[in-house]
């Protein structure tokens, strides 16, 4: 999904954190969800893939542009 949108700075990174997440989602392609509920999938599964550098959970945009479109049914 292509986006005319201008995303903030703070999420122009190839990597965001958790917390960054539900406002990139929301933004990028109106999909809501909250931060327990990313943790929650991160545990259960079905959500977004991520990796972790010690004990921080990061998620790389492309990744996440992926898993939206999917959600989405787009492409």
């Amino acid at each position: 999904m292509t986006t005319t949108l201008s995303l903030p700075p703070h999420l122009r990174k190839p990597r965001l954190q958790r917390r960054e997440v539900p406002e990139y989602l929301a933004l990028k392609f109106g999909i809501p969800i909250a931060i327990a509920t990313l943790a929650k999938l991160a545990s259960v599964g079905g959500g977004p893939p991520f990796d972790r550098m010690n004990r921080t959970p990061l998620y790389r945009t492309d990744l996440l542009d992926e898993w939206a479109q999917a959600k989405l049914g787009v492409g």
